[in-house]
C-alpha cells in the first residue's frame, strides 16, 4: 500500500486504491515527467491551505490508532524536514513527508513519487494533484519558516505510479517566499545515491495522520533497515509503523540528534497495514541511476 493521506477517512491506501490520485504533467523530458504550476495556481494553494484547514484531521476518530514503535520527536523539527500538503482533485485533500535537499536553486524538496503521482482512477483517467504547498518544520499548525508553494514538480519516466515500488521518488521545485529560498531557511538534509551496506541504522521521520496527533507532530523510529532485492526492485524495509501521511518522509544515515543531520538514501514508499488500520511495517525504494539524474536536474525545475 501507499501511505498518503489521501482523505478525512483514508488514511494508508493499497496500491489499488492509490490510483485514484494523479498529477497530470504538463511539460515532460525523456528521463523525467515535469508538471509546471501556473502562478495563479500557486496562489491558489497558499489561499486554500489556510492553518485550519492544516489542521483538519485532528480529532478524527476514524484515523487509525496511535503508533507503538514510533515516537513524537522532541525538540526542534531537524533541518529541512516538514509536511507537504497537497490537493486531488475533486477536492480530496492530502498530506505527505517532505525534505529540503541541496540543489543549486535552493529550492528543492525530496518526496516519495506518489504524492504527486497516484496513477488513475478506476475509469482510467488522470486526476489532478493541486493545491501543492511545503511547510519545513511544521508543528501542531505553527509554520516557523513559512509556507512554499510548489512551482513545479517532477518523477523519473521509470516510475510507473502507486501500483509500482521502484523509484517512487519525486523532486519538488518550491517559491522562495519573502525572496528567501527554502535551503536558506529551513537548512537542508545531505542526500547519497552510493553503495550501502545491507543492513543500516535508520531515523525515519514523518507526519502520520493518525489518532496520535492527527498529522500536528513529527514522528521518528529508530530502527535497523535492510536491503531487499528481487528480480524487480530493491527496497530498504523495517518494522516502523508511522501510519499514512508519513509518505515520502527521509529515511537518514549516520543521523546527529544534537544537530538533527543525517545523510538521506531513502522515503518512506509503502507499508502494510492490518484490518484495524494500524501499520506493521514500511519499505523505501533503494536509489536508482534514474532517481539520482532526477535529483541532479531538481535545480533547473
Amino acid at each position: 500500500m501507499d501511505l498518503k493521506h489521501a482523505a478525512r477517512r483514508i488514511v494508508a491506501l493499497s496500491a489499488a486504491l492509490g490510483a485514484a490520485l494523479v498529477a497530470a504533467p504538463s511539460a515532460s523530458a525523456d528521463d523525467q515527467v515535469v508538471t509546471v504550476v501556473s502562478e495563479a495556481d500557486r496562489a491558489a494553494a497558499l489561499a486554500h491551505w489556510t492553518p485550519e484547514r492544516m489542521r483538519q484531521w485532528v480529532g478524527d476518530e476514524d484515523l487509525p490508532p496511535a503508533e507503538k514503535i514510533g515516537r513524537v520527536w522532541e525538540g526542534p523539527v531537524p533541518p529541512g524536514v516538514g509536511r507537504l500538503f497537497f490537493t486531488a482533485e475533486p477536492g480530496v485533500d492530502g498530506s505527505c513527508t517532505a525534505t529540503v535537499v541541496p540543489s543549486s536553486s535552493k529550492d528543492v524538496a525530496f518526496t516519495a513519487g506518489h504524492c504527486v503521482n497516484g496513477g488513475l482512477d478506476r475509469f482510467d483517467r488522470p486526476i489532478k494533484i493541486v493545491n501543492v504547498v511545503f511547510v519545513p518544520g511544521y508543528d501542531r499548525g505553527a509554520a516557523p519558516h513559512g509556507v512554499f508553494p510548489a512551482r513545479s514538480f517532477a518523477w523519473s519516466s521509470t516510475y510507473s505510479g502507486p501500483m509500482s515500488g521502484s523509484d517512487d521518488d519525486a523532486v519538488i521545485a518550491l517559491d522562495p517566499v519573502g525572496g528567501r529560498h527554502v535551503a536558506d531557511v529551513a537548512g537542508t538534509q545531505d542526500i547519497s545515491f552510493g553503495e550501502l551496506p545491507s543492513t543500516v541504522d535508520t531515523t525515519i521521520l514523518g507526519y502520520p495522520v493518525s489518532r496520535a496527533a492527527g498529522g500536528e507532530a513529527l514522528f521518528s523510529c529508530v530502527r535497523p533497515a535492510t536491503r531487499e532485492a528481487n528480480s524487480v526492485t530493491t527496497t530498504w524495509n523495517t518494522d516502523c509503523d508511522l501510519a499514512g501521511g508519513s509518505s515520502g518522509g527521509p529515511w537518514l544515515r549516520n543521523f546527529d540528534p544534537a544537530s538533527g543531520k543525517g545523510t538521506l538514501f531513502s522515503v518512506t514508499s509503502r507499508g502494510t497495514m492490518t484490518e484495524d488500520g494500524v501499520t506493521t511495517d514500511l519499505s523505501g525504494a533503494a536509489f536508482t541511476e534514474p532517481v539520482r539524474k532526477l535529483y541532479e536536474r531538481a535545480g533547473e525545475l
